[in-house]
This record gives structure tokens, sequence and C-alpha cells, in this order.
């Protein structure tokens, strides 16, 4: 696995245990569910209180093979000439919400006729209420696995009395559907959800990160944020929150400048661990 930590300015790759500085990385077999402790978890929690996730490229690779699909069945459903191709999707993702990412793509390319002038708001809520239903029936027949290593730091921060949320731009509901099916109730208990729909302005604006720390009385300086994107990124530094970047189908080549550690995934074997996250914040801190 390659790593990227802009605040050590190092490449490395991990093997099955190395140190550099303040961060640890330990490998961690595939059936272990215990935390990955260098350090006791009593000493991660005195620092690292909480780790707030990103949904849609962070938890599953859900952008390219769940949400446009999704689109594409909603548009052909309403007799729409649309067609979202992979490249065109990647592209609209530089525009966060699935309502205003239909409403830039025909403000820019014209809108069907069979929307009229007057309507088109409340058709675009239309649509997209419509998208998340097939998108959750997705979800439900597991068509979207969770990413490598997703499940074994959640179930170490479980372990270690970490808190833990899910602060997305996408619709509640989804959210919600994806953390119970894919993650199974137990887990799915021990989250907050805070969507899109619940603020104001979504990401690359912070107010779905400082929601989720009012309302769960976080302190930011001991909060990391897990994100996948460039818009998502930008949300967490307007936090002021510490950010960790695993790249996603969609944004590899996006630019991560102010990110406090970048890599390709979090893996199952050596990968990203709560040391490593402990480390982020000392580093923030030094």
């Amino acid at each position: 696995m390659r790593l990227q930590c802009p605040h050590r300015l190092l490449a490395l790759t991990i093997t099955a245990s190395s140190t550099i500085g303040n961060f640890a990385f330990t490998s961690v077999p595939k059936s272990s569910h215990h935390p990955t402790s260098i350090r006791s978890s009593t000493a991660i929690h005195e620092k690292l209180e909480a780790i707030l996730w990103d949904m849609d490229g962070v938890l599953a690779d859900t952008e390219r093979d769940g949400h446009r699909p999704a689109f594409n069945q909603c548009f052909e459903e309403n007799g729409l000439d649309t067609v979202w191709e992979i490249e065109r999707y990647g592209k609209l993702l530089e525009v966060g919400g699935g309502k205003e990412r239909m409403t830039a793509h025909w403000n820019e390319v014209g809108w069907p006729e069979a929307i009229p002038e007057e309507s088109r708001q409340e058709k675009v809520k239309e649509l997209h209420l419509r998208k998340t239903e097939i998108f959750m029936d997705l979800i439900n027949k597991q068509k979207i696995p969770l990413r490598p290593g997703v499940l074994r730091i959640i179930d170490d921060a479980i372990n270690a009395g970490l808190k833990l949320a899910v602060c997305s731009t996408s619709n509640e509901l989804a959210v919600r559907n994806l953390v119970n099916t894919l993650m199974g109730q137990s887990r799915a208990s021990k989250f907050e959800i805070f969507a899109g729909d619940m603020v104001k302005k979504k990401k690359p604006a912070p107010d779905v990160y400082n929601l989720a720390v009012e309302t769960m009385g976080l302190d930011k300086a001991k909060c990391v944020i897990v994100e996948d994107s460039a818009i998502g990124l930008a949300a967490a530094k307007a936090a002021g929150i510490c950010c960790i970047v695993t790249k996603s189908s969609y944004t590899a080549v996006e630019d991560f400048s102010g990110a406090d550690l970048v890599v390709d995934e979090l893996g199952e074997d050596g990968g990203v661990s709560l040391e490593t996250l402990q480390g982020l914040l000392d580093a923030r801190t030094n």
C-alpha cells in the first residue's frame, strides 16, 4: 500500500510492522476484530475521540457502480434522454449532492423537454427520491461491497470506545440503509448519521462536519475525518479537522494538498490503524 503524508513529506510502503516518527503501522490478520494496539486503547481514547466517515467512495465505492447506474435507471424510467457514462459522471462529481448534480448537468447541456421550466425543482426532487430507492435496492442486494479495511478499523474503534459518525452529502435514508445492511445492526447502532439533507450547504462547505461536532459534543482537535475526494477534503479543512484521504475509483488523480495523510485504501493487513490516526493528531500538535 502506498501512503503519502504531507505533514512529514514522506511516502512509504507498509511492511508487516514499521514505525516512522509518530506513525505506527501494524499488520492485522483479516480475521482479527481486536484493537490493533501498540499503545493501549485507553491511551488512544485520551486523544483520539471520534472518527467521522464520508460514505460514497469511503465506506464503499458507490459512485461508479451504485449512484451512477441508479441515476441512469431513473432517467430511463422517466423517459428522459439522459445517460451518464462513467467519464461524464466522474466530471459531475465535482458538484456535491445528487439534486445539485442533475441541475448542473441540465443547466450545461439543456433541460429535457419533458421537464417544463416551472416544475424543474419539483421534478429534480422527485427523480432524486426514485434514484435513492433504486440505489437502496442495490445495497439491499449487496451489489456494493465495503472497501478493504473499513470494518477492521470500525471494530477497533468500537473496542476502543471511540465515537463514530457518517457525514455524507447523500440522502439520509440511503446512508442509514448502507450502514445497517453492509455493517450489520450491531455496528450500525454505534453510528450517528449526518446527511446532506440535514444542512443548508453541502460539501465543500463544512456544515455537515460542524453539525456532527456540535451534536455529538466533540472536540475538533480529537477527531479524524476519512474522505475520498477533494470536495470532502475541502469540507474537512474548512471545519478545521484532521483528514485522511483514501482514494477511490473516481478521485485517484485529484489534488489532495493539505490532507494529513493520503492512501490508496485503508487496507486489511498492515494498513491504516487507530495508531495511524493518533499519529496524525500528534503531528498537528508538534
